[in-house]
Order: structure tokens, then sequence, then C-alpha cells
């Protein structure tokens, strides 16, 4: 008996301890606004915003439903390119000499192939620069022949400084090989989302692991459009990338989260306050630590995406900084928008959660009535 005794004192203490921190932000919100409301960033910094996230849901879903609508109809309409780590093809490279046309070697891929080159870009700059190019299957005989065109046309130089045919690289990657890459691929970001749905489910609780896993499907439906409607190959390195942003953006779902549980523990105990209400409250209180996270994060990609692109036309960094800034943007914005106002809308679906809503709804009319 006195140690059930002990327990139900310990959380009678916590409930205490939780309701005070509650009423602190809440009343600290309050004061904010008699003073004349201080700036946007002192109510971020404070956690005292007592913006209104959780109660416009229905619109926050409209504007969600809609990004995703764009995504999947780029998906249906434009489709994807794929690298040929992927669907396979032949990849072949030299040293760019002086001021390459990319242009003029395409025409000789397409004069010695019969066929348009997938893509012809020149990476790098002054001495290190070279001409990566890439094209559908090719046979021993045309590889050959592309090989001697191309030094015939261009007379890239090899170690030495001296014209050679070896100065151009020619590798050929199978369709069955960039099928493999392709499935391990899948499997390896199934197995994040179970990892990820069993933590969470763990730690927290299942309707907080079906939200999380929810807004990260968002992430990679989004990212996976905004590649489409660029028109960028997809290549391992967005793969890479993809799985490192989805790794950021459950990692800020999980602060927000935490504090959503902090927040709502013995919720159905009184009746203060609803779900949704603490849940928001939460979110206010984290919202400044998920804002700092993600510039953070973007200021560095930013600074890839410059020198990847406006300096050395890096392909690869091309790729990982795309995938990386846009994965960072929409990981923000679920963590906030998307990840716990469904997990309100889960947990107002509940009989407990329903009846505690109407019990709170009930003692605010009594209150109300009696003023």
């Amino acid at each position: 008996m006195s140690e059930k005794a002990t327990e139900k004192e310990i959380d009678a203490v916590d409930e205490a301890e939780l309701e005070t921190e509650v009423d602190e932000a809440e009343e600290e919100a309050e004061r904010g606004k008699a003073d004349g409301r201080p700036s946007l960033f002192t109510r971020l910094y404070t956690g005292t915003g007592a913006f209104e996230i959780v109660g416009r849901r229905k619109l926050l879903s409209l504007i969600t439903a809609g990004i995703l609508l764009v995504c999947v109809a780029s998906f249906v309409f434009r489709g994807f390119t794929f690298g040929i780590e992927f669907v396979g093809g032949t990849s072949i490279s030299f040293p760019a000499e002086g001021t390459t046309d990319n242009g003029k070697i395409a025409k000789v891929i397409a004069e010695t192939t019969g066929h348009e080159p997938v893509s012809v870009q020149t990476v790098g700059t002054g001495s290190s620069a070279t001409v990566q190019i890439r094209t559908g299957d090719l046979n021993n005989a045309q590889t050959v022949k592309v090989t001697d065109a191309l030094f015939e046309a261009f007379h890239p130089k090899g170690h030495d400084g001296k014209p050679s045919k070896a100065a151009v690289n020619v590798s050929s990657v199978s369709s069955s090989w960039g099928g493999e890459i392709t499935n391990r691929a899948l499997i390896a970001l199934g197995v994040f989302l179970l990892a990820v749905g069993a933590y969470i489910a763990i730690r927290f609780e299942l309707d907080m692991a079906i939200a999380a896993l929810i807004s990260l499907l968002f992430d990679l439906v989004v990212t996976a459009g905004v590649y489409s409607l660029v028109g960028f190959e997809v290549v391992p390195a967005t793969v890479i990338g993809l799985l490192t942003i989805l790794g950021f953006s459950l990692y800020d779902t999980v602060v927000v989260f935490d504090k959503v549980a902090e927040n709502v523990r013995g919720v159905t105990r009184t009746t203060r306050r609803t779900y949704a209400e603490l849940a928001n409250l939460a979110m206010n209180q984290t919202m400044m630590r998920s804002i700092n996270t993600t510039v953070i994060g973007v200021l560095p990609v930013l600074g890839l995406v410059v020198v990847a692109v406006l300096l050395l036309g890096v392909g690869t960094l091309k790729d990982l900084a795309l995938v990386q800034l846009v994965g960072l943007i929409s990981g923000a914005y679920s963590s906030i928008f998307v990840a716990t106002p469904l997990l309100v809308t889960l947990k107002e679906r509940k009989q407990e959660i329903k009846r505690h809503n109407a019990k709170v709804a009930s003692r605010r009319r009594a209150g109300a009535d009696a003023s």
C-alpha cells in the first residue's frame, strides 16, 4: 500500500509541476499581449507566441494537399530522369580543353551512335575540368567508334600532357545492375521507415508513430516532386541525401512530440485544457528550436549549392545539394504543420479524448454562466 501511495504522490507532484509550467507559459503569453505585443522574434524565442496552428489544421490540410497534388501531377506528367546507375547505360568522360562545346560533343555522339546522348555536362574549372557524357547502352563496337570520334574531334590529353585515346574513359552499367541498385535503395528506405515507426511507437505511442511516418512520406513526395519538376537526374547521391534529410525531419518531429507528450501527460484527469490546446502550446514552446535547427542546416547546404552549381558545376554535388535543401525545408514544414496537427486529429477520434474535450467545454460553459 505504501508503494502505491508513493506512486500516486509522485504522479500528483508531476501533474502539479506540469500544470504550473503550462500556466506560466500561458500567463507569459497573456502578459505579452497586455504589454503591447512584443516582437515576433521575442515571442518565438520565449515560446509565448500563442500561434494557433492546431486550430487551423483544416486550412493547413488543404495547403498540404495542394502541395502533394502538384508533386503527384509532376510524377504523372513529367516523370523522373534516372541516372545510369538505376536504368543502366554508358558513361564517358575526358578532360575538357579550353571552351569545349557541349553541343558539338552531343552532335559527335549522335552521329556516331545514331542516338542523342542522355546528358552532356562539363564539371570543374580550369585544368581539372572534365566532360561527362551519359548515353544509353553501347556495345563494344559503338564504344570504340565513340572513343575514336571524340579523340579526333577534341584531342584530349593524357597525364603526360600529350593527346591520347586513353584519356577518354568509358564505363558501362548494365540495366540488371541498375535494377538491383534500385531495389536496394527501396529496401533501405523501407527498413528506415519501419525502424522509425517502431522506435516512436515504443518511445511514445502508436498515434505519434503514424503521424511521424505520414509526415516523412510527405517529405519524400515533396522532395521527389521537386526533382521531377526541375528534371534533375536521380542518382545514388540523391538517395543518400534523401535518407539524410529524413533523419533531420524525424529529429525535428521527435523534439515536438517529446514536448507534446510532456504537456498532455494526465490530460484526461483534468478539465482545464483540451488535448489540442496542450499540443498547440507544445508547438509554440519548440517552434524557435525548429526554426534554429532548420536555419543552421540550410546555411551550409546553400553554401554547397553555390560551390557546386555556380563555381564548380559538379553534378553529384549539385544533386546532393538540391535534395538536402528541399528536404530540410520540407522537413521543417512537416514537423510543424503536418505531424502535430495530424496527431491531434488522430487523438480526437478516440472516445476518451472526445469525452475529455466535452468535459472541458462543459466546465467552461459553467464558468461563463457563473460569471
